[in-house]
């Protein structure tokens, strides 16, 4: 058996791979809908980069931009390991998906990491980077870069996210393996990139775009191959899920949070993602990379815009948006038909939702802005911390209305992403404006950033007030 599931070609897996996700996807939104996606991606980078190109702004920065803001990506995609994991060992409720079959056929686990990992790559890469890379288009028609080097772009974007992926799955499979040691890993690397930081960026697809030596070269053909190989290589599967027994720890969890969750959908909303793959460490792990990232750009590198925006409502901002992850994994393993069979009406489901998100998100967020105060400033952290609580509930009744019970799988079908995309910029734009302006006048434009916060905080209470009786309508009409 073991020879037979060594000897199943790759290219075998990733095509029932890929034709999975085509069809999940398909079957959810519909194919059109679907497909309409990446138009709409390509749209919206249109739009910005024509406005920073009208603005006057750095074309060498907007793609600097451009690269990071990908392998960025790429390492939020390449946490897929954790989710991977939990696929294999089938607890995602009603979904089994392919990765499953390492358990019931005899295909080799390793394989099916690796083709699922490639079938990601790719499938992101046009779904995401390709649009992006076609949003540059303003940047041309200004003559702010060649058409020929589009090409190039393309190319180099698309290795950073194959680099960001391959980053993010060899630090879970440390994880996997020791969570000291990817505490030390993660040290290390934020040692280098503070240290050595133009040596780090030499070897990767970015150094390509701006001047491809040899290094470069074999650095972004070998790294991301390197690192995908070396976590698959240290992936390991948690033997203790196979029995599928616990330990009790939902009557003393639910005893200790008292009348705070009388239903007990409290409880088992944190034990959920307490017992996902990555754990509660998951949560400072995908801020911290936002963190680190704004962190850099904030002080290592020039600003796009003529004025440096005022770096702690900047990266309030962003990590209050970045919330999504943790509304994402608090519904990863739910549905609405489950709360049906019970008497738990789904209004309180989203109550329970609401606390469990404000007892994770909220002290991680406010963890790094207190990080950001000791970099920026006393002043930079007040701010931040007076506008991140009201953002990120803006962003949890925003996602509960639009995406429900599904926040990744609806964000997938073009008219729901289009929604959450104008109700996100409705806050992001105004937010950054008042960012580069705060220097002017600090006082009077820090007192107006608080009241948008709190303005966007009182309509996000209010759409996760009509969110229950929403999406508990929506359950009935599908039954019906």
């Amino acid at each position: 058996m073991a020879g037979v599931a060594r000897a199943l070609p790759y290219r075998y897996l990733f095509g029932q791979l890929v034709r999975e996700e085509w069809r999940l996807h398909a079957t959810t939104f519909g194919g059109r809908r679907f497909a309409a996606f990446p138009l709409f991606v390509a749209l919206v980078a249109g739009g910005t980069a024509a406005f920073f190109a009208l603005g006057g702004a750095d074309a060498a920065l907007l793609l600097a931009g451009l690269h990071f803001v990908v392998a960025l990506l790429g390492l939020q995609v390449g946490t897929v390991g954790l989710v991977g994991r939990d696929a294999l060992e089938d607890l995602l409720g009603d979904t089994t998906l392919l990765l499953y079959a390492a358990r019931t056929l005899p295909v080799a686990t390793e394989r099916l990491v690796v083709a699922f990992v490639l079938k990601d790559v790719l499938f992101y890469t046009f779904l995401f980077v390709l649009p992006l890379v076609v949003g540059a288009l303003p940047l041309v028609y200004v003559g702010a870069v060649a058409l020929a080097r589009l090409p190039v772009l393309f190319l180099t974007t698309a290795g950073m996210f194959a680099l960001g992926v391959g980053a993010s799955l060899a630090l879970v499979g440390v994880y996997t393996r020791s969570r000291p040691a990817t505490l030390a890993l993660l040290g290390g690397l934020a040692v280098g990139l503070v240290l050595r930081g133009g040596a780090l960026l030499s070897v990767t697809p970015y150094r390509l775009w701006l001047d491809p030596t040899p290094l470069a070269v074999a650095g972004s053909l070998l790294l991301p191959v390197a690192l995908v190989a070396g976590g698959t290589a240290l992936f390991r599967l948690d033997g203790r899920t196979v029995s599928r027994t616990a330990p009790d720890r939902f009557r003393p969890l639910h005893r200790r949070l008292g009348r705070l969750d009388g239903a007990g959908a409290l409880s088992k909303s944190l034990l959920d993602v307490a017992r996902s793959s990555g754990g509660l460490p998951k949560l400072a792990f995908s801020q911290g990379l936002v963190f680190a990232v704004l962190a850099v750009l904030l002080t290592y590198l020039p600003s796009v815009v003529p004025v440096r925006p005022a770096p702690g409502l900047t990266v309030a901002t962003i990590l209050a948006l970045g919330t999504f992850t943790t509304y994402n994994w608090l519904f990863q393993f739910e549905d609405e038909r489950f709360y049906r069979r019970y008497p738990v009406a789904l209004e309180t489901v989203f109550r329970a939702k609401l606390a469990a998100f404000c007892l994770l998100a909220l002290p991680v967020g406010l963890g790094y802005l207190a990080l950001g105060g000791w970099i920026f400033g006393l002043r930079s952290l007040l701010v931040g911390a007076a506008v991140f609580v009201p953002l990120s509930l803006y962003v949890f009744g925003v996602t509960g209305y639009v995406a429900g019970f599904g926040p990744t799988e609806l964000l997938f079908d073009t008219p729901t992403f289009a929604l959450f995309t104008a109700a996100t910029m409705a806050v992001l734009v105004p937010m950054v404006v008042l960012a580069i302006a705060l220097p002017l006048a600090p006082v009077a434009l820090s007192v107006t950033a608080v009241a948008v916060a709190v303005v966007a905080g009182t309509v996000g209470y209010l759409l996760y007030r009509r969110a229950g009786p929403r999406w508990a309508a929506a359950a009935r009409a599908g039954e019906d």
